[in-house]
């Protein structure tokens, strides 16, 4: 080995070490702080890249479960309203059993009748959902489409709308004495039957969404955390080798920024 007080290669070599040994530990040390292994894109371009991509589905998948919420509370809403107006019809029904017994007042029953359509219109036009009417309007007859996955075009379209139709409720509202023993309300029955059982079947899909939703946003999730997330103990052992590391490389480059002085042992 030659004796060269110019250009110190070996404390060059050690200092570079010691650069790269700083460098690591920082890292670990960084990545204990905030508990990610991807901190910059530099770390893990294609890691990150993916990451950010499934956290942008997540986002999306996580609206869609919302709407597929909120389609849930629509629907239990109109499911309260139709089973109110199923109930009322009952009464019609007994009332107008009561209309075929000469003995009864069928004046009075025939007002009984009307009182109880009027309620069943009532229903009808105040039930609303948010603002949105539900069994009637514009908005009733246009339908309910819900985005209910990660694609736009991934929609459900609520269909109990179009069982129920617009209810044709004339014959109970224009009840009079002469009429309440022969009205039938088996038309507008079916209608709300119907409706009830389409609605049934809307909640059972809107479950099953839901279902699907929940496991894939936890299916990302757990992609998202292999990639972003930390091993804690792996890194606390990378820090702690990298104090040690450090410590050894600084006394070495210290050693060695001193070798030159050997030189002057020459000149004695």
């Amino acid at each position: 080995m030659s004796f060269q007080i110019r250009t110190n290669i070996g404390a060059l070599q050690a200092y570079n070490a010691l650069s790269k040994v700083n460098e690591d530990t920082f890292k670990a040390q960084l990545r204990l702080a905030t508990q990610k292994r991807i901190n910059s894109v530099a770390d893990d371009t294609s890691g990150y890249n993916v990451g950010k991509s499934l956290e942008g589905r997540v986002s999306v998948m996580k609206a869609a479960q919302g709407n597929v919420s909120s389609a849930k509370d629509m629907l239990a809403t109109a499911e309260t309203s139709l089973q109110n107006i199923n109930d009322l019809l009952n009464q019609i029904k007994a009332k107008v059993v009561d209309a075929n017994d000469p003995t009864k007042d069928k004046s009075s029953l025939a007002n009984d009748v009307v009182a109880l359509g009027n309620e069943i219109s009532n229903i009808m036009n105040t039930t609303e959902f948010n603002g949105t009417g539900l069994l009637s309007g514009t908005s009733f007859s246009g339908g309910f489409s819900f985005q209910t996955g990660h694609d736009s075009t991934d929609k459900l379209t609520l269909g109990f709308t179009t069982k129920l139709g617009s209810l044709d409720l004339s014959s109970i509202t224009g009840a009079t004495s002469s009429t309440v023993a022969s009205l039938s309300v088996s038309t507008v029955e079916t209608s709300v039957k119907n409706a009830l059982g389409s609605l049934g079947n809307d909640l059972q899909r809107l479950d099953v969404k839901d279902s699907y939703l929940t496991s894939a946003i936890t299916n990302a999730s757990s992609s998202i955390s292999r990639l972003f997330d930390a091993d804690m103990a792996m890194e606390q052992l990378n820090a702690t080798k990298g104090t040690i590391s450090g410590q050894a490389a600084t006394a070495m480059f210290s050693q060695l920024n001193m070798a030159p002085q050997n030189v002057l042992s020459l000149f004695g």
